[in-house]
């Protein structure tokens, strides 16, 4: 063994370096962060206005397993990645909104309560996916101070102005002095061209500026007093403070949705320029996106899919309930840089595809070698078997190719299977092959990929106890007792197990 990397000692023959394709400079580079050991990782969180959706399951089990891996080359990793509970939203070719005010008025609840009622179904639902807690989560409404103090330094070095208590980045100053447009490829002139006449754009000086706080009306839910006024933040200033204070003014990775490079990630980069005097971050990573037709998915668009609704069924694009591994192995299949197309049948596909891999990797634990020598009894097999297992980690090293670590893994399974039915002897492989084999198909699937056991549902117990569950919720709905109807279905959902009720009036359950 031998150290690599960072601090932790890896088997000795990995010898490849971690390459990763860092959107600014749109090619591959070795990664080498900033302090030796150590890594700075902030990745763009939910917005917690609604519930999450497939769309939004990418980012996280990508950069779970971007956090998973550099953790098991032994770096001490920081894994922020913030919660989005207040902000002045700007989208491209949209009306600028405030949407959790927006929701929180349709819903009937007090803004506050509506964050927390979908932060906890986010963090639900990512424990379903077997991501790690990031080491830090902070919120936009905990930072307010933070971002007022930023938005300040910027004003002092002349590139925001105030408009009626409102403030504005100065995109047009900021383009004449720095490189604005990098990370997306856009050129301001064509911004300019293309930038929608939206309400409010007559504050601006130029249509190309954006929000860093709003001043807010006296109708408007959310505010806290600053500088300038009565207001709320903008959406873009918060994770640049945020970024800032736990990471410091410069870090290694930053990652998100490839939809966030503009106008998201562009203004973080200019608003942290300004504010720290040096650009934020070393190597941007974003995540393609995943699509329905061909069309990106979204609530904007309506072909979005819940996390409740996978787990489910509940939904009718959705031919059944899918296992939250099976959506974690789905999205694992595809490099996290190419698109992903939903259909049932490919989510189908993908739930054969885990059982199959994950059947012979449990047979594969259970084997013991036998044979009286530590030498391979088949040669030419050993060697292809070690050849295919050590490019599991030049996959890996290669920005994060999983799905060819999983092309790798099938290609496996035909061998573990043949020795489970004996058709192969364990000791076709030399002893430290086999060992190999073992170790690392749980290091890389368990460890690294975040795989586990699809659990079954067929206990005969738990079906009993189900079945007078959902009676009593049927005699409490029939009786339009929708209190006790709804408080049996959300206790079981915050237990991991799904109620669907069907259009015949009966009802299913799900286990996720």
């Amino acid at each position: 063994m031998r150290q690599k990397q960072g601090t932790a000692a890896v088997p000795d023959y990995i010898m490849s370096e971690l390459k990763i394709f860092n959107s600014l400079s749109r090619t591959k580079e070795v990664f080498t962060p900033l302090t030796p050991g150590h890594v700075g990782m902030y990745v763009c969180g939910p917005t917690v206005s609604g519930e999450s959706h497939l769309g939004h399951a990418r980012p996280y089990v990508t950069f779970d397993v971007v956090f998973r891996y550099l953790q098991h080359l032994g770096y001490k990793v920081r894994y922020v990645r913030n919660i989005t509970d207040a902000g002045h939203f700007e989208e491209e070719g949209k009306e600028a909104e405030d949407k959790i005010s927006k929701k929180a008025v349709l819903e009937k609840l007090e803004p506050m309560e509506l964050v927390h009622k979908y932060t906890n179904l986010f963090h639900w639902a990512m424990q379903r996916f077997n991501t790690l807690s990031p080491s830090i989560e902070p919120t936009a409404t905990g930072h307010i101070v933070e971002q007022i103090g930023m938005i300040e330094k910027i004003i002092a070095d002349g590139y925001a102005y105030e408009v009626n208590g409102s403030v504005y980045f100065d995109v047009k100053k900021y383009a004449a002095n720095f490189d604005y447009g990098k990370l997306s490829g856009r050129v301001i002139d064509d911004l300019l061209e293309t930038t929608r006449d939206l309400d409010g754009q007559e504050e601006k000086r130029d249509r190309a500026d954006f929000a860093l706080w709003k001043s807010a009306a006296p109708e408007h839910i959310m505010r806290w007093q600053s500088p300038w006024g009565v207001g709320f933040p903008g959406w873009h200033i918060e994770c640049s403070a945020m970024a800032t204070k736990y990471l410091g003014p410069r870090f290694d990775i930053h990652g998100g949705g490839m939809d966030l490079q503009f106008p998201h990630h562009e203004s973080e980069i200019a608003q942290s320029t300004i504010c720290n005097h040096e650009a934020p971050v070393r190597y941007w990573m974003h995540n393609n996106m995943i699509t329905v037709d061909g069309k990106k998915m979204g609530k904007s668009y309506g072909n979005h899919i819940t996390f409740t609704q996978l787990f489910s069924g509940d939904s009718p694009v959705l031919a059944k309930a899918y296992h939250p591994m099976v959506i974690r192995f789905f999205i694992l299949q595809t490099h996290y840089r190419s698109t992903l197309d939903f259909s049932n049948e490919a989510l189908q596909a993908a739930e054969r595809g885990l059982k199959r891999l994950w059947e012979a990797y449990e047979h594969l634990q259970k084997l013991v070698r036998t044979g009286d020598s530590d030498a391979a009894g088949d040669a030419p097999l050993d060697g292809r078997v070690s050849g295919l297992i050590k490019e599991f980690e030049e996959f890996m090293n290669d920005d994060f190719s999983t799905a060819k670590i999983l092309a790798n893994m099938f290609e496996l399974v035909p061998t573990i299977n043949s020795m489970k039915d004996q058709t192969i002897a364990t000791s076709a492989l030399s002893a430290a092959t086999f060992e190999l084999l073992q170790n690392q198909m749980h290091v890389y699937l368990e460890d690294i990929l975040g795989i586990q056991s699809v659990s079954e549902q067929d206990n005969g117990k738990l079906q009993a106890v189900m079945q007078l569950v959902m009676d009593i919720r049927r005699e409490a709905r029939g009786r339009k007792d929708f209190a006790t109807s709804d408080k049996i279905r959300n206790q079981l959902q915050e237990i991991g197990i799904l109620l669907k009720d069907e259009k015949n009036g009966e009802m299913s359950f799900t286990i996720s």
